[in-house]
C-alpha cells in the first residue's frame, strides 16, 4: 500500500516537474557548456525523462533518510554522475546507467526503516 502511494506521489512529481523546452530535471540543456553525456539526455526524450525521474526520486528519497543515510545517499549519488559521464554521448550507456541508479535507490526506499 506504502508502495503504491509512493508510487503515486511519484508519478505525480514527475508530471508537475516534467521539462518545458529544453531543460532537464538536473541541469540546464541551454547552457554553454554541455558535457558529451549532458549534450545526450538533452536530445534523447526518454533519457531526460529518465534525468527527471533520478532526480525527483533522489529528492523524494532525501526527505525520507535520515542525516547519515542521506549523507551516503549524496555519496552514491556523485559516484553515479561520474559513471554517467564516463559514458560520454553513448545512449545506450547512460540509459543503462539510469536503470542501475533507479533500482538502486528503489532498493534504497524499501529497507527504510518504518514504525509499524
Amino acid at each position: 500500500m506504502k508502495t503504491a502511494i509512493l508510487s503515486a506521489t511519484l508519478c505525480a512529481t514527475l508530471l508537475s516537474l516534467a521539462p518545458h523546452g529544453a531543460q532537464a530535471a538536473s541541469f540546464n540543456c541551454d547552457a554553454k557548456e554541455l558535457l558529451p553525456d549532458e549534450k545526450a539526455i538533452c536530445e534523447d526524450r526518454s533519457l531526460n525523462d529518465a534525468d527527471v525521474k533520478m532526480v525527483t526520486t533522489f529528492e523524494l528519497l532525501s526527505g525520507l533518510l535520515a542525516m547519515g543515510a542521506r549523507g551516503t545517499l549524496q555519496d552514491e549519488q556523485t559516484a553515479w554522475l561520474k559513471k554517467r559521464q564516463a559514458c560520454g554521448p553513448d545512449a545506450a550507456c547512460i540509459g543503462a546507467a539510469y536503470q542501475e541508479r533507479l533500482k538502486q535507490m528503489d532498493e534504497t526506499y524499501k529497507n527504510i526503516n518504518r514504525p509499524l
